[in-house]
């Protein structure tokens, strides 16, 4: 069953008059299959006219939808033979980031995402996303291991940032994600990113300075929550939807800045509607760009990774 957002209300009153309608056309003799019929073009007409004109803060809604795809789904979705790597051989196993080994087609690749869970108990356990100083140097291992076998990293974004708490501060968190992103900088093979939810400040650039970065079509990528945002500038949370429409959020706005290199369609409706639909999309595309910069050497692709992130802005 799908979870509606606040602005589709008038497709959720739709969906539920033609549920009724059904239910009453089971219990008994009447023909309204044509009523049916009806409502549902409406609907569907009602779901694309909606979605063809989503506002910046509506996308965010959307990026943070609990039945949007996870990392777990993408994994099982696109990538075969995965095995999961664990810890950062320092200090412990962060689990709101997972990386592995694993092929997408016929191709070898090192596979490192956030994963937010999708339930009660498995939010708390991936810690919603938000990795800890130990998540991103357990990405930096990896990432240093898929460098030393000439393995091409994959990365998916889906978090709301870096966990802001005093503990992962103690342990160094910004240093971890400055490390991070400087590993992904100095990867001698090629790396694509996908900001498949929500891409949030450093938690996200840190496994996403890639050759070539994809973005769902309703994804959200920034430098801060449009809450935060809206925090800082008006003091309250209640200027969020006016935040997100100044921060340039959307995969429409990112790649006319130069910041997303291609943006990858969803179904309609998003995501979580169809999400087998979402992944071999998305997988589709990784595996395209992965083959427009196979055979480069290491030289070439280090320095053209570098040179796009210089020009940015």
């Amino acid at each position: 069953m799908v979870a509606y957002l606040e602005f589709e209300k008038p497709i959720a009153e739709l969906q539920a008059r033609i549920a009724e309608l059904r239910s009453t056309a089971n219990a008994g003799s009447l023909d309204i299959g044509s009523e049916v019929s009806k409502l549902e073009t409406k609907s569907e007409k009602l779901l694309r006219d909606t979605y063809s004109k989503l506002t910046p803060w509506q996308k965010t809604q959307v990026a943070r939808h609990p039945a949007r795809p996870h990392f777990k789904d993408y994994v099982a979705g696109f990538i075969s033979d995965f095995m999961p790597l664990a810890g950062d051989r320092a200090f412990a196993d962060d689990q709101a980031i997972i990386g592995g080994l694993g092929r997408l087609g016929d191709r070898k690749v090192m596979v490192i995402g956030h994963e937010k869970g999708d339930d009660t108990a498995s939010r708390l356990k991936h810690n919603f996303g938000m990795a800890k100083p130990e998540g991103y140097r357990k990405a930096i291992r990896l990432m240093q291991l898929a460098d030393k076998f000439g393995l091409p990293v994959v990365s998916l974004v889906d978090t709301s940032g870096a966990f802001p708490g005093i503990q992962a501060e103690e342990r160094g968190q910004a240093e971890a994600i400055a490390r991070s992103t400087e590993q992904c900088l100095a990867l001698g093979v090629p790396m694509v990113a996908a900001i498949v939810g929500e891409g949030g400040s450093g938690g996200a650039i840190a496994v996403a300075a890639a050759n070539k970065v994809l973005m769902f079509e309703h994804a959200v990528y920034s430098v801060i929550s449009p809450e935060g945002c809206a925090s800082i500038l008006w003091r309250t949370g209640d200027k969020a939807a006016e935040a997100a429409e100044a921060m340039k959020v959307t995969a429409a706005d990112l790649q006319k800045l130069g910041v997303v290199d291609r943006v990858v369609p969803e179904p309609m409706g998003g995501a979580h509607r169809d999400p087998a639909a979402a992944i071999a999309a998305l997988g589709a595309a990784i595996g395209e760009e992965l083959d427009k910069l196979a055979g480069k050497k290491p030289a070439t692709i280090r320095a053209a990774r570098r040179d796009k992130f210089l020009a940015i802005g």
